[in-house]
């Protein structure tokens, strides 16, 4: 792991803080669950979830756009945590009516009905992983994340995202319609896209090489209606429309914080809409995507 060092400052003084990436405990896992959706953008479902094959998952949700999420934490250097937690990705797929219950009960029915199924996504959390599992993890073509931890004293905890793989899947309708339930007639992401125009293709490939560039954590991920840009969690959701030729942007910023521009952008936290984020943004031409960079990386940096 890398030589991380936070220092306290005390007046014109600096104090290291004293640092802990001992093997994960029980306790720090309840604390994860009690605040799954603040470290990690995941709603909580259950914890030791018992399959019927005598395994245990460690954590269950359901992240911000719907994915089933399955996390496992490695309290044993010699824990095999991703061999073990892809085992319970594929009996998760084949066990799809228990997983829509735990969902239906909790957050209700709507929410099970929108469970996206075409790419459900392993979290593994440790104190730290080898080479290998980095260079695993990419040949498998699954979703997986590897997050490293590491205390500072007794109440700071910093989270790191080594290594996210985002597998390419097939789109959610044609998932959805083989799972028994009725494809939805509205229009894909997938198919607005190809519905654009040159110029607003263009605009697009430059707003979405600004969000992937803000850093090598960045990963992108296509649900039915949106795209979905993150660190650990989503912290920029895009539509395209091209009958208006503009695009939708949604950022994870309070609205109150920033001065609302009419036209540009807009406070949306009573007002239903695809995917994550409170602040809209109305993305018609450069100026406009200039105009909304800094905002953009803001979101960045406070995901």
């Amino acid at each position: 792991m890398s030589d991380l060092k936070l220092f306290q400052t005390q007046g014109s003084a600096m104090s290291e803080l004293e640092s802990s990436s001992a093997p994960l405990e029980k306790g720090l896992q309840t604390q994860f669950e009690t605040n799954l959706d603040t470290l990690l953008g995941v709603r909580f479902l259950a914890s030791e979830y018992a399959t019927t094959h005598g395994g245990r998952m460690d954590t269950l949700g359901i992240d911000e756009n719907g994915y089933p999420v399955i996390i496992e934490y490695k309290r044993d250097r010699s824990e095999n945590v991703i061999n073990q937690g892809l085992f319970y990705l594929d009996w998760l797929m084949d066990h799809r009516g228990d997983f829509e219950i735990l969902v239906r009960d909790r957050y209700g029915k709507q929410s099970a009905e929108a469970i996206e199924w075409s790419a459900p996504r392993l979290i593994c959390i440790a104190a730290d992983f080898t080479k290998y599992d980095e260079h695993a993890v990419k040949q498998m073509g699954r979703n997986i994340e590897l997050v490293r931890y590491r205390k500072f004293g007794d109440d700071l905890l910093l989270l790191e995202l080594l290594t996210a793989v985002s597998a390419t899947s097939s789109t959610s309708t044609a998932i959805a319609a083989g799972n028994g339930s009725k494809p939805r007639k509205d229009k894909t992401v997938s198919e607005y896209m190809q519905d654009m125009g040159p110029e607003l293709a263009e605009l697009f490939a430059d707003a979405e090489t600004y969000l992937l560039g803000r850093g090598d954590d960045v990963t992108k991920k296509v649900t039915q209606f949106y795209l979905a840009y993150r660190r650990i969690k989503n912290f920029a959701c895009v539509e395209v429309r091209p009958t208006l030729n503009q695009i939708k942007m949604f950022l994870k910023l309070d609205p109150d914080t920033v001065e609302l521009e009419e036209g540009f952008s807009r406070d949306v936290r009573k007002i239903g809409h695809f995917g994550t984020g409170d602040l809209e943004m109305t993305i018609s031409s450069h100026d406009d995507l200039e105009r909304a960079k800094p905002l953009i990386l803001r979101s960045y940096e406070e995901s």
